[in-house]
């Protein structure tokens, strides 16, 4: 592992630490602070001439400070001559701004992506994008990984009969699909539409069966919580007896501890691609860790070897 450096935002540094343990490397020597007038610094405090950098900064709360501090990391790498450097994203904020859906919007993902090429990033690594096109908005390489297969172990291992993978809707249909044959389950597909501009949904109709079966409901991010607690009324009026939770991203923002907390899950599943503070774990949360599987992935990038390697699980 000569000549790899790995540095970090302040968005997820509990993860980055946990890569670097994985990888047998030290954390990267770095400063990032804001001043008083919330301008950021950042010093890169070690030589990394010639080092092929991995900078990883999920785009969590606060979303848009972590997106600059990424960038301003980028350029201080770049200038202190890094042979190469990856944007590691775990979480990959305004995946929802992914097309020009109505007049005069902005297609906010594809922004990002540019803002990131333009501040020096050879390369990005990334995990379960809200929406697979967004790979194509960047002119650089884009490894997407997938927690589903750490995700589909934890609920083999609870060895639940009788259980249906119950998707929150169309969009994410394909991706349940794959992790329902994980889990050699059937699925059932929820039928929604949004309502307006601020993450208001109506779920209006389930595809499938759910009476009389468990039931897991799974969606690549829980936000406000929302869609999946109408998910849980929808399944339990179709007759499904327990009710599982899981998803990849935990943002967790407003209602949704609350909502959460109140609602009839047996278990509720998440990664820690986004931190998770203990005052939002629930009793009945678990957050799984995708350190391993980043930390696979850079060596891999690093060593020039094959990324889809890491999926032949998946593929089986």
């Amino acid at each position: 592992m000569d000549e790899l450096s790995l540095f970090s935002g302040n968005a997820n540094r509990t993860l980055a630490s946990a890569i670097c343990q994985s990888l047998e490397i030290h954390d990267g020597e770095a400063e990032v602070f804001q001043f008083t007038n919330e301008n950021i610094f950042v010093k890169i405090n070690q030589n990394i001439r010639g080092h092929d950098v991995f900078i990883v900064q999920s785009f969590s709360t606060p979303v848009n400070t972590s997106i600059l501090e990424l960038l301003i990391l980028i350029d201080a790498c770049k200038r202190a001559s890094a042979r190469r450097i990856t944007a590691v994203i775990p979480y990959y904020a305004y995946g929802r701004s992914d097309k020009k859906d109505q007049p005069r919007v902005p297609i906010t993902a594809r922004l990002l992506a540019d803002c990131i090429s333009v501040a020096g990033a050879n390369r990005v690594l990334t995990m379960d994008l809200h929406a697979g096109q967004i790979q194509g908005f960047f002119n650089i390489p884009v490894d997407e990984l997938s927690a589903l297969n750490i995700l589909a172990r934890h609920w083999l291992s609870k060895r639940i009969p009788d259980l249906t993978v119950v998707a929150t809707d169309e969009g994410f249909a394909k991706k349940a699909r794959n992790f329902a044959d994980l889990l050699d389950a059937p699925l059932a597909i929820i039928q929604k539409r949004r309502l307006g501009n601020d993450g208001r949904t109506e779920a209006m109709s389930i595809i499938g069966q759910v009476q009389g079966r468990h039931a897991l409901i799974v969606d690549d991010e829980i936000d406000s919580a929302g869609s999946i607690i109408q998910a849980l009324q929808l399944v339990k009026k179709e007759g499904a007896r327990d009710v599982y939770a899981s998803a990849v991203h935990g943002v967790l923002s407003g209602p949704a501890i609350e909502r959460l907390g109140e609602a009839e899950f047996q278990e509720i599943v998440l990664t820690d691609t986004i931190p998770v503070p203990a005052e939002k774990r629930l009793p009945h949360m678990t957050v799984l860790s995708v350190a391993n599987l980043f930390a696979q992935a850079i060596q891999h990038i690093h060593q020039g070897a094959s990324v889809s390697e890491l999926f032949r699980w998946e593929r089986e």
